[in-house]
C-alpha cells in the first residue's frame, strides 16, 4: 500500500530521525518529495510512504503520537477541467506519464504516478494545473 503523506511537525522534533524511524521500526519504504525542515524552528515533509497497510496505519498514528501533524494527501495536484484546453504541454515535461493524452486527444492524470515536481503547473500555458500540496 502506497500513502502520500504531508507531515508538519514542530520545533522540539526537527533534529529527530523521523523518516529512520519509519523505515526501521515500520518496516517502510520513504521516498522524500519535498522538504523544509528549519533546526529549531518548524519542519514540513512531503513523502511518498508504501508497506504493510497495518504498518503504514500504525506509523501515522506513531507520528500523531509524536506531535507531528499527518495529512494523507490523494494527489498533489489538481486539473482544471474547465480550464484545460488538452492542449498536451503538461504531457511532454511529465516524464512518470502521470499525465498522458489518450487517443480521443484528451489529458489523463495518474495520480499515483505523480512524484510532485510541478514542471507540469509551469508548462501549462492556460494555467489549468495547480499544487494542491
Amino acid at each position: 500500500m502506497k500513502k502520500l503523506l504531508l507531515l508538519s511537525f514542530p520545533s522540539n522534533l526537527t533534529g529527530e530521525p523521523i523518516t529512520y524511524t519509519l523505515i526501521k521500526n515500520y518496516d517502510l519504504k520513504i521516498n522524500i518529495l519535498r522538504a523544509s525542515i528549519d533546526y529549531n524552528i518548524e519542519g514540513s515533509l512531503f513523502l511518498e510512504v508504501e508497506g504493510e497497510g497495518e504498518k503504514l496505519d500504525l506509523s501515522i498514528e506513531y507520528l500523531k503520537i509524536k506531535g507531528i501533524k499527518v495529512k494523507v494527501i490523494n494527489t498533489a495536484i489538481r486539473i482544471d477541467e474547465d480550464k484545460c484546453v488538452n492542449c498536451g504541454a503538461c504531457t511532454a515535461i511529465c516524464e512518470v506519464a502521470a499525465i498522458t493524452m489518450d487517443k480521443n486527444w484528451k489529458i489523463n492524470f495518474h495520480k499515483d504516478r505523480c512524484l510532485d515536481c510541478k514542471l507540469c503547473i509551469k508548462a501549462c500555458p492556460v494555467r489549468a494545473i495547480r499544487s494542491i500540496v
